[in-house]
């Protein structure tokens, strides 16, 4: 009479929860004080020059920088520890097994990175400059959590999800949304609801981006005050990772799920 709910199944019911939270967040978020306060004060063709510079940032990344990066981190050793994790999985299929997929010692780090560095230009008066920095360092974490679960992120594919996943942690309210179920999307199909090149969607990401670092990127160049600007550097990364994990463990959780199903259905 009862159906067993099966470990995938339980772990995608507790992560939904888990998601909704963040989503609610998102879609109620108002600006800050501090970003009213400096909303005349940002010189005009700012967001433009950030624009530039993170489009660049990811142009040059995506094409000749993803080596550099990859020597900052075991690549083997994940691949590898994400073999065995799966082997497990499949012996023991429970819950605790499809847990280790999403454990990972990086996060901190990064995070510890990229909260000194925007710190440190910060008290410089250094904002253009950290741009390369902060793209690297994010693109960085997003790299070994997309590892942890057994997906290639030199794919162009895989650059598109990854540069959704940046639209959708750093967009509030509408346009939170909308970069959300574009993410969703992608998760169930593979693909993108709408045919876009790399680089467009590079150009999307940009302008995502300047538009919601620009007060803090403003306020990183001014020296000693810039300190405060270059904190926000850890909190906007880690809103990409606590964004990125959810929903690259639901991608996991859900591929997982589909493949068991045809097996099932094969034997």
């Amino acid at each position: 009479m009862f159906k067993k709910i099966s470990p995938i199944d339980k772990e995608l019911k507790k992560l939904y929860k888990k998601e909704q939270s963040l989503i609610n967040k998102k879609l109620n978020k108002k600006s800050s004080k501090l970003d009213e306060f400096l909303s005349d004060k940002v010189p005009q063709g700012l967001q433009k020059t950030l624009n530039t510079a993170f489009t660049k940032a990811f142009n040059t990344i995506f094409s000749k920088g993803t080596g550099v990066i990859e020597k900052t981190y075991n690549k083997g050793k994940i691949d590898d520890n994400y073999k065995i994790n799966s082997y497990i999985a499949d012996i023991k299929n429970n819950r605790k097994s499809l847990k280790t997929f999403n454990k990972s010692s990086s996060d901190k780090i990064n995070l510890a990175i990229s909260g000194v560095s925007g710190v440190s230009l910060g008290v410089l008066g250094i904002g253009l400059p950290d741009i390369a920095l902060f793209t690297a360092i994010m693109l960085k974490s997003i790299y070994q959590i997309s590892l942890n679960y057994g997906y290639d992120y030199n794919t162009q594919e895989e650059k598109h999800f990854i540069l959704l996943l940046i639209q959708g942690a750093l967009s509030t309210g509408e346009d939170f949304e909308k970069a959300d179920k574009e993410v969703e999307f992608f998760i169930k199909n593979g693909y993108t609801q709408q045919y876009i090149s790399v680089e467009d969607n590079i150009s999307k990401t940009a302008n995502c981006l300047s538009g919601e670092l620009l007060y803090m990127k403003f306020l990183q160049g001014v020296p000693i005050v810039g300190a405060v600007g270059g904190a926000y550097d850890f909190v906007y990364t880690k809103q990409v990772l606590d964004y990125a994990k959810i929903k690259y463990y639901k991608r996991f959780l859900i591929n997982r799920k589909k493949n068991n199903e045809i097996i099932s259905n094969c034997l």
